[in-house]
């Protein structure tokens, strides 16, 4: 990708600021235009006061001179703070921009880039795009016209020694060429390498239980210095790259003012050129070598943005597995479905997977229902999750929500509907409040408290240290897995979708945590479609219907006493790992009925 695609892809987010970026150029031509100026009236100073000895001469031009300086200086200050704030701006747009597209991608995206690269891409790789669509623009712009001032101001006052002088010019372009493929190669590397370093450590601290545990503390390090080493070399190679290119600009640049300084010496000695006028022509080549000098790093500049450019457009241009349909096939319906729930000959295999994940599965669910879904490791139960809340389509097949196809729902009207407690409990970096509030809009502190007292989680609420303003976060200490569990079980509450999904709802809790959550699991599911996706059998035996899955296919159908008189695979998966309820009522039970309605 080259520097024209990185701009088109990116220059629309400047939408909104371009008359600021405008100003902020015209105000950096402004105080080029000043220098040039001030560089006149020195050239001035010299041949009419300092030479003559002249104080007289001396007044007007100072004062000019002065003028101009504190006009160039407030000029500079107003630019350069517009400047700053712009570019902000445009961080800030875009870096909201790729985050909501990461927002939109499914699940086997994350799974496939490691969250700490996902990071350094949201981060160094936004600001080197920034460098190169606005900070670039405006460095350019400064830099041509700079050129074009002190060039134009130089050939006014000596052509003939212009000409030469800007003979060795292209000297600048042949270096700057030279470095920019192997630039681009080496900050690509480098960005890679920071984001390597970035999961590495990222993972360390999310695992630094497993890490004490098993003694791999060496292994860690090891891991981190492989990822540094491999970070230091290109950073290294970037950093020598940079350096050989100032410094043979720097002997470029003494080369030309050499060359100045000689002619200039010769042209005094025969009378054509006051020292004014040398001193001037000499300071207008030494300010012109700083804007080419410029364009030249800028050559640089863009060669790392574009590698940047090329990281961040993977994220922007990976597709979402799912988007909204079209308003013409959207079919209406109530904003809160009555939650039956149906997968009509369902076949679906993961993006680049080479294996169906679901195979002609069939089935459906209706309010107040309870069904389980079962079977071993792999055999396609969490699926089931992903394509009910769309974060997939089927390959073929369909699936309904209130005999709707999901595919002709809005997004936000079918998710709205249903509430998935998934195996990993979610917590937000807030408040326990906010945490349980995040369920649904435009919630009370009572509606919280509510939703927590039939969690069975008030208790352990109130005994925080700061009650519902308690700061909990992912892997906190404050709260058990349990507490966890319920928090999340009160933010389901507080939702009231018609259809519930629990993704393992038990897994990772000892049998104390368990049976704490059983009550208000139950007082959750009452007159919902509820789903759960469970190896824990013990969970299936008040099943309404139990839905046994192996390798994708629904092999079994049926409740625990039916699938447990035959010689199934739930019969095998039963008495292999058998429940230890030892025939007592289970807790999900309500008192006059062995199921969940």
């Amino acid at each position: 990708m080259g520097f024209k695609e990185s701009v088109r892809r990116f220059w629309p987010l400047t939408r909104g600021d371009r008359r600021w970026i405008l100003l902020v150029c015209l105000s950096a031509i402004l105080a080029a235009f000043a220098e040039t100026v001030a560089i006149l009236v020195f050239a001035e100073l010299t041949d009419n006061a300092l030479q003559k000895g002249s104080v007289s001469a001396f007044w007007a031009p100072a004062g000019l001179w002065l003028g101009v300086a504190v006009a160039g200086g407030i000029v500079g200050y107003l630019g350069n703070s517009l400047a700053a704030w712009t570019a902000e701006r445009f961080v800030m747009r875009l870096r909201a921009r790729v985050f909501a597209h990461l927002q939109k991608l499914p699940p086997h995206f994350f799974q496939r880039n490691r969250r700490g690269d996902l990071v350094e891409r949201m981060t160094g790789d936004v600001d080197a795009i920034e460098a190169l669509v606005v900070s670039g623009l405006v460095q350019a712009a400064t830099a041509v016209f700079g050129v074009i001032f002190y060039a134009g101001a130089a050939f006014w006052l000596r052509w003939d020694m212009a000409l030469v002088t800007f003979a060795l010019a292209p000297l600048f372009w042949i270096a700057t060429k030279r470095f920019t493929g192997r630039v681009k190669e080496v900050s690509r590397r480098e960005r890679a390498a920071d984001g390597a370093i970035t999961s590495v450590v990222e993972e360390g601290l999310v695992n630094v239980v497993l890490t004490q545990a098993y003694n791999r503390q060496r292994d860690e390090q090891e891991r981190l210095g492989r990822e540094a080493r491999r970070w230091l070399r290109a950073s290294v190679t970037s950093a020598r790259l940079n350096e050989l290119y100032e410094q043979i600009v720097e002997v470029l640049e003494t080369l030309c003012v050499l060359a100045i300084i000689g002619l200039g010496a010769w042209e005094i000695s025969t009378g054509r050129m006051t020292l004014g006028e040398l001193l001037a022509f000499a300071a207008f080549v030494g300010y012109l070598y700083p804007p080419i000098r410029d364009l030249g790093q800028l050559g640089l500049t863009v060669t790392e943005a574009t590698a940047g450019s090329e990281r961040l457009l993977e994220i922007l241009d990976a597709r979402p597995a799912v988007t909204d349909p079209d308003p013409a096939v959207v079919v209406p319906a109530p904003s809160r479905a009555v939650g039956a729930v149906e997968a009509c000959r369902v076949h679906f295999r993961y993006p680049g997977g080479k294996n169906e994940v679901l195979q002609d599965f069939s089935f459906g669910a209706v309010p107040g229902e309870l069904v389980v879904i079962t079977g071993p490791s792999g055999a396609g139960k969490s699926t089931l999750a992903a394509l009910l809340l769309r974060f997939y389509d089927p390959d073929t097949g369909s699936i309904r929500l209130d005999g709707i196809p999901v595919n002709r729902m809005p997004l936000d009207r079918l998710r709205r509907n249903i509430t998935l407690l998934p195996q990993e409990t979610l917590v937000l970096h807030d408040t326990v409040e906010e945490n349980i509030a995040c369920g649904r809009d435009q919630v009370t502190h009572g509606d919280v408290v509510r939703a927590a007292r039939a969690a069975d989680a008030e208790v352990f609420i109130a005994a925080l240290p700061d009650g519902y303003d308690t700061v909990i976060a992912p892997g906190t200490s404050r709260l058990s897995g349990g507490q966890l569990q319920r928090v999340a079980i009160a933010r389901a509450m507080l939702r009231d979708a018609p259809v519930l999904i629990l993704d393992e709802p038990t897994t990772g809790l000892d049998t104390l945590a368990t049976q704490r959550i059983l009550a208000p699991l139950r007082r959750l599911a009452e007159g919902r479609t509820t789903i759960v996706i469970t190896h824990d059998l013990d969970l299936a035996m008040d099943a309404d219907r139990i839905l046994v899955l192996d390798e994708g296919r629904l092999v079994e159908s049926g409740t625990h006493t039916q699938l447990l008189a035959g010689s199934g695979l739930y019969s095998t998966l039963f008495h292999t790992h058998p429940p230890p309820r030892n025939g007592s009522p289970h807790p999900l039970a309500h008192p006059s009925s062995s199921h969940w309605r």
